[in-house]
């Protein structure tokens, strides 16, 4: 008798259940996709086929292929050559597309034309998530993530690095042609033998110089700075430590559940221009009168803050150093006396008041950039005895600058004073989607090109994000939201 337990004979007859609803058991996490997809309203979201059509070859119903792709993303298959396998041989996919199985073509071709769709089935899952009482809707965490687009950074260009390239080629071709004159020396004596690979080398050096120039022509038509050959819409970023074509996804976290409020994918690679755009849809999703939102120092920007507050939003954003010592030297302030955070402001007259005791009255206004800048100055600093040593190094006096709405950015500070555990808890809300994206779910990088068709892939990540968390706290409960 053997020691191990043995499996059946792969020649023996085997009796399966009955039916295929029967490999699938009540709780699994694929009947909850199959009852959200179904309750959706396809045609309302903009899906194409979601009529079916008179005429033609009849269309796959773009729920199922909408089931499958959500099945995917949820269990990291995201390509369309492996979820049609999934088809064949997954008895969960076999269960929930009822056994139809559509060719891979079938399946990237929904994804690319269905792009603009993906963003409602996730709004209609966050308001699924908001009638079960999973987001708190009072604080929210921004922040951006990167994801590698489909570009190397061997088929990225811009203008100095093409500036280098043609310079090296040039030295190339130089060192090639004196080799060429003397193998031409050497030919006359019958001791050439590398004439002709020299050659080969120059043309093609030079074919690489044209494409080169043609690039660098096509950047200065078009006033851009940066180029990428296979997506062209993919910029250069700092993703973690390393400089690669990418595009910038933000998102907006709730603190209560660690669930995806709402979201947005640029190629810009700087979040300071992103705070209100993502934190004011986030409080219209959540439909409050009024939402807190906690961002990295990467956030600051007077404008942007000034219209989250005009839109009932209140930001928490750390203020940029403005004193390092790139300031101070630019600036010429010898003494950390003398910093700008030193000089005290009146609001009703208008005016600063020194360290020295001197007044420095507005002297005009800087409208460059949008922000209104006033400028202060006074007279008196030639007379003072820290003119030249303490203060300014600037023979012309100490100025200041204030913008005409510094009141926001002193109800900002006031803020972070008064709440700092809001700004402590900030990377343990919004790092936690980043970190199940990137690692759990291996989709840190993207099968798409274009920013149109990457914001729906980005969509699905998040959409799968968002249910994984919601199928962790909830479980078999969650069925009985439908």
């Amino acid at each position: 008798m053997s020691e191990h337990i043995e499996g059946l004979s792969r020649n023996q007859t085997a009796l399966f259940p009955d039916t295929l609803d029967a490999y699938v058991d009540k709780d699994n996490p694929v009947r909850f996709i199959d009852a959200f997809v179904d309750s959706l309203n396809l045609e309302k979201l903009g899906f194409k086929h979601s009529i079916p059509c008179d005429l033609g070859r009849p269309s796959y119903d773009p729920s199922d292929l909408l089931k499958l792709y959500v099945y995917g993303y949820l269990n990291q298959v995201r390509s369309s050559r492996k979820l049609e396998r999934e088809c064949h041989r997954n008895v969960e996919v076999m269960w929930l597309m009822r056994k139809l199985t559509p060719d891979f073509k079938t399946i990237a071709d929904f994804r690319r034309d269905n792009v603009d769709c993906v963003k409602g089935v996730f709004k209609e899952f966050v308001k699924l998530c908001m009638g079960l009482d999973l987001y708190g809707a009072q604080l929210v965490a921004v922040d951006g993530v990167k994801f590698k687009a489909v570009n190397s950074i061997d088929n990225n260009y811009n203008r100095k690095n093409l500036a280098y390239r043609l310079r090296v080629i040039d030295e190339r071709v130089l060192k090639y042609i004196k080799e060429m004159e003397e193998e031409d020396r050497k030919e006359e004596k019958g001791e050439s033998k590398q004439a002709d690979l020299l050659e080969e080398k120059v043309k093609k050096l030079l074919k690489r110089k044209d494409e080169y120039n043609e690039i660098l022509s096509k950047l200065k038509e078009s006033n851009q700075n940066e180029v990428s050959l296979v997506d062209s819409d993919s910029r250069l970023m700092k993703n973690r430590s390393v400089i690669e074509p990418c595009y910038n996804s933000h998102v907006a976290v709730d603190a209560k559940n660690h669930l995806i409020v709402d979201y947005n994918v640029t190629n810009s690679p700087n979040d300071n221009s992103q705070l209100s755009a993502i934190a004011i849809s986030a409080k219209e999703t959540l439909g409050v009168a009024r939402l807190d939102a906690v961002g990295d120092k990467g956030f600051f920007n007077f404008l942007e803050i000034k219209k989250c507050v005009d839109n009932g939003v209140a930001p928490y954003v750390p203020e940029q150093n403005r004193y390092g010592v790139g300031f101070v030297k630019r600036m010429g302030i010898p003494t950390r006396d003398f910093h700008c955070d030193r000089f005290v402001y009146n609001g009703e007259t208008d005016t600063f008041l020194c360290p020295a005791g001197k007044t420095l009255e507005m002297s005009y206004v800087d409208r460059a950039h949008e922000k209104n800048i006033r400028v202060y100055r006074t007279g008196e600093c030639f007379e003072c005895g820290f003119f030249l040593k303490k203060c300014t190094l600037n023979k012309h006096g100490r100025t200041l600058w204030r913008w005409e709405h510094a009141e926001v950015l002193d109800e900002l500070r006031e803020r972070m004073l008064r709440e700092p555990e809001k700004m402590a808890s900030r990377k343990s809300i919004v790092e936690h989607p980043f970190g199940t994206m990137k690692r759990a779910f291996n989709q840190g990088y993207l099968l798409l090109k274009g920013l149109g068709k990457v914001v729906g892939e980005v969509g699905f990540t998040i959409l799968a994000y968002n249910m994984r968390r919601v199928l962790n706290i909830l479980g078999p409960a969650l069925m009985q939201a439908f």
